[in-house]
């Protein structure tokens, strides 16, 4: 049994948000401030409901808040024609023959024996009651507000009424319900049927913890070296509450126990002696009868007590050992990841009390914090292997473990499988971005956009971003190159830029912005498809005009063939072509320098209706090459830089 796609409606960023879920890894990586936390944070409040877990007006998203807005300063809505409105979870459950059924047997709501879907429904919505409520409480509101800006005014105040986001930050959790329910899924195409639904809180012997258990190691982990520092340690205890219940574990935690009874006797032997003095002095106290009220310290030892307070995690270096705190912040951080993932695994199994939840979902939010390259390489290729078994009951009951991991990091990107990635990035909506809205957008999708010509591109891709260029993906802006050359001299000058150039209006300096910078060769087409699907802001192409002139030979079978041969610009010769296939690519397989040359500076947006490149004063690409000047015509970049500086002497 396993989630397949998780829906969220109106929470923060996540205004209209479908994630697709893999059986095991699902890695979510996007730039800053792209929803990955607000994920988590939802999945934590629906699924592990408590009194510290409500929802703040400034969980809203901003266009909801409008709606609600409107909804409450406008005439008053029919209750015929009111529509339920909030923040809403939706997720999207498959199991099949080999499934348990008997805890989400109460809740099923298709017995066709084809359907093998399950929609759990969460809502923190406004009902037609509540809204009406809620829009009387805020005219009396308003009615007070003014009351107490027009006596402050007539005492020489300067009191302004709350506005309607003020009353809502306070009073919106009065009016706002949180309902939870199992919600009828077509079979056909996976939608739910949102008016065929049952409340969980009517249903009979269920428990959403039976059905779910979601657990999350965040990116605010309590991991630092200071002196005082004992993470690792204060975790030893909490292991030990868990296997303290799990049979596997009994003879060790027997001994324990029995050792510290047998210390008891000894301590409480010592403590006849150190506490004499004060004891005698009980006794003498005047009003008490002879051996009444007769007091004793004695040892008390707590196992679980004994652990928290006083084990201690080392490490071992030559043949010292040194406390957990002189690890570094990197090492500190993995390890800890560990024992808490250990203890969660430990807790889904439910060792000693039922069954493993059906679904357990772990999510693990920016394991990279404090780690360098390498380690975070060893962190994505070990982190499958150590979650691959699951959840094993002792009762030999087994379930599957799904985790999701958010990421900033390229490295941890590059070492994973492509299939495995989500990614988060804002709309684009009429060649605009939409900032207040997040969508996830599967790799796996991807592959549809290369026809079976180019199968091949998305191959060489895959392979190259992986192996190479993952940080793209948390670029702003990419810059192409061709080559070294570029490469070595491109950061100069964009440091030369930032030195010599005032910036106007919101500019930023060059080096300071989100900016990757890519060797690609001559194939920076092969990329254009995965640029626009990742919503790239903007993006320079700079390439070789690579000048060509047909020529007509035979071939070693003596026939005469066609070829391009390089040759030098001759503005008086109409035939010369390039042989650069990202320039004829982008310029709609324009050919002829002469047209290409004409097309200076191609600056380039992509039309969605006729699914092109085309010129557009405004685009977000520009495509770069060497122009020259009356006289001479440079081929290549390198061509180009010694063309321009040909009078500069070093």
């Amino acid at each position: 049994m396993v989630i397949r796609q998780i829906q969220v409606k109106n929470f923060r960023l996540l205004k209209e948000f479908t994630m697709e879920m893999e059986n095991e890894l699902s890695l979510v990586i996007g730039k800053n401030n792209v929803g990955k936390t607000s994920l988590l944070v939802i999945l934590d409040k629906f699924l592990n409901q408590g009194d510290r877990k409500g929802f703040q007006y400034n969980d809203f998203n901003l266009d909801f808040r409008c709606q609600l807005k409107d909804l409450i300063e406008k005439e008053v809505v029919d209750d015929t024609k009111y529509k339920e409105i909030g923040i809403q979870l939706r997720l999207l459950i498959e199991y099949d023959d080999h499934d348990d059924l008997e805890y989400i047997s109460p809740i099923l709501m298709d017995l066709d024996a084809d359907n093998n879907f399950l929609g759990l429904g969460f809502d923190y919505i406004l009902t037609y009651d509540m809204y009406v409520n809620l829009k009387n409480a805020y005219q009396k509101f308003v009615e007070h507000e003014k009351s107490k800006e027009e006596k402050s005014r007539e005492n020489g105040g300067e009191y302004t009424a709350k506005t309607l986001d003020d009353f809502l930050n306070s009073k919106q959790s009065n009016y706002f319900v949180t309902i939870r329910k199992s919600i009828l899924i077509n079979k056909t195409d996976g939608t739910f049927i949102e008016e065929q639904y049952i409340n969980l809180k009517d249903a009979t012997n269920f428990r959403l913890c039976d059905v779910i258990n979601f657990q999350y190691i965040n990116a605010k982990r309590n991991v630092d070296n200071k002196d005082v520092d004992k993470t690792l340690s204060s975790q030893t205890s909490e292991l030990y509450k868990i296997q303290e219940a799990a049979d596997e574990q009994q003879d060790a935690i027997e001994k324990f126990q029995d050792s510290l009874k047998d210390t008891d006797k000894v301590l409480s032997s010592i403590y006849d002696n150190m506490f004499s003095d004060i004891v005698n002095k009980v006794r003498r106290f005047g009003g008490m009868s002879k051996n009444e009220t007769v007091i004793k310290v004695v040892s008390s030892l707590q196992h679980r007590e004994m652990l928290k307070g006083n084990t201690t995690v080392v490490y071992q270096q030559e043949d010292k050992e040194l406390p957990e705190n002189y690890n570094g912040l990197g090492y500190m951080n993995l390890i800890s990841m560990i024992f808490d993932i250990d203890l969660i695994i430990k807790r889904m199994q439910r060792n000693k009390e039922r069954k493993p939840a059906d679904i357990n979902l772990l999510f693990i939010e920016e394991p990279e914090a404090h780690t360098h390259p390498q380690m975070q390489y060893v962190f994505i290729k070990n982190i499958k292997n150590l979650l691959l078994q699951g959840i094993q009951h002792k009762n030999g009951i087994k379930r599957k473990l799904q985790y999701i991991i958010s990421s900033y990091s390229s490295h941890i990107v590059s070492d994973c499988d492509f299939d495995d990635i989500k990614y988060l990035a804002h709309p684009i909506c009429d060649g605009s971005v939409e900032r207040n809205a997040v969508i996830a957008k599967n790799l796996k999708v991807l592959q549809n956009e290369y026809d079976d010509d180019h199968k091949h591109y998305f191959a060489f891709l895959k392979q190259y971003l992986t192996l190479n260029r993952s940080e793209l993906f948390f670029a702003d802006k990419a810059i192409f190159i061709e080559g070294d050359t570029e490469r070595i001299l491109l950061s100069a000058m964009m440091k030369k830029i930032d030195q010599e150039c005032e910036l106007e209006g919101n500019e930023e300096f060059l080096m300071s912005q989100n900016i990757s910078i890519v060797e690609v060769g001559a194939y920076s087409h092969i990329f254009e498809k995965f640029l626009r699907f990742i919503g790239l802001r903007k993006c320079l192409v700079i390439t070789d005009i690579d000048c060509c002139k047909p020529v007509t030979k035979r071939d070693k079978n003596g026939k005469e063939r066609k070829y391009i041969e390089k040759t030098k610009y001759d503005a008086t010769d109409d035939s010369l072509v390039t042989s650069n296939a990202s320039i004829k690519y982008f310029l709609n397989n324009t050919q002829k320098v002469k047209d290409i040359l004409a097309m200076h500076p191609a600056i380039l947006s992509w039309n969605f209706e006729n699914k092109k490149w085309e010129t557009d004063e405004k685009g977000y690409l520009r495509l770069a090459f060497q122009y020259g000047k009356k006289t001479y015509q440079p081929r290549s970049f390198e061509d180009a830089f010694f063309s321009e500086n040909e009078n500069v002497y070093y």
